[in-house]
């Protein structure tokens, strides 16, 4: 299927056909539209890419497989790059860091805001199969003396920065993990009704050095939307999301079939 598309939106770039494109890409969501790129002729990304809605670039850029990246990256302007790098999550950057050369390496983080780029220093030291390495720090904090209206105002406030908002976890002022809420709990309480009241103080978590295959397992077998990541003196540092759990699910049924063969 993506085959087929991609050699019609080739057509299409090759008669000019720039409308009728971006009719196409309007429509597509992001998973489809990055399997497409992933077919695409080399000379055709670029031109391709530049037409992709902008809400809808980053994430499809996140998807794409690193030979694709790494060819947008040599073909963007620094400003391009850094309209792409900005409106990625922390994670993917991190990852993409992971897998591109040195001389890419250099330009990313040249385009990197300062705060994100430590950030992503900090990921980077944990070890390649850890919770560490696989998690965000794009999550929403509550503290347990907030009301359920205090609540949803931040969320409102930082909704943007987040890369989930369906479980909020709760920390006390040295950010000890001590509890989470969902943010359906959240709407249905009253808006004076306090966090420490509503929220659930029983949490299970990883460590920052757990192997992430384990942790993939125990989300899928709790049926987590998202894991809260902790270190050694039970301080939340971030959180592994599920998108992140199955692509190294996807990533060890791949090993393993390799292995076979």
């Amino acid at each position: 299927m993506a085959i087929m598309l991609a050699d019609i939106l080739s057509r299409l770039i090759s008669n000019r056909r720039y409308s009728s494109l971006r009719d196409i890409l309007t429509i597509m969501n992001e998973a489809d539209a990055a399997a497409v790129f992933d077919e695409l002729p080399e000379e055709d990304l670029p031109i391709l890419f530049r037409l992709l809605p902008k809400d809808l670039a980053s994430d499809v850029f996140a998807l794409m497989e690193n030979d694709a990246q790494e060819l947008l990256i040599k073909s963007f302007s620094d400003s391009e790059l850094k309209e792409v790098l900005d409106e990625l999550y922390v994670d993917d950057t991190a990852d993409l860091i992971e897998e591109m050369p040195a001389n890419v390496v250099k330009r990313i983080l040249a385009n990197t805001e300062p705060e994100k780029r430590a950030v992503i220093n900090e990921i980077l030291k944990y070890p390649e199969d850890s919770a560490g390495s696989l998690m965000t720090i794009e999550y929403i904090s509550l503290r347990p003396k907030m009301t359920a209206a205090e609540a949803i105002k931040r969320i409102r406030r930082t909704i943007t920065d987040k890369e989930t908002i369906y479980t909020c976890y709760v920390t006390d002022d040295n950010r000890h993990l001590i509890g989470y809420i969902s943010l359906r709990t959240l709407l249905l309480a009253e808006p004076d009704a306090l966090i420490s009241d509503i929220m659930v103080d029983t949490v299970i978590c990883v460590h920052t050095t757990e192997d992430k295959e384990d942790v993939a397992k125990k989300m899928t077998h709790y049926n987590f939307v998202s894991m809260p990541v902790v270190d050694a003196e039970n301080r939340l540092v971030g959180i592994v999301t599920f998108d992140d759990a199955i692509d190294v699910m996807h990533h060890a049924v791949r090993y393993a079939r390799a292995e076979r063969d």
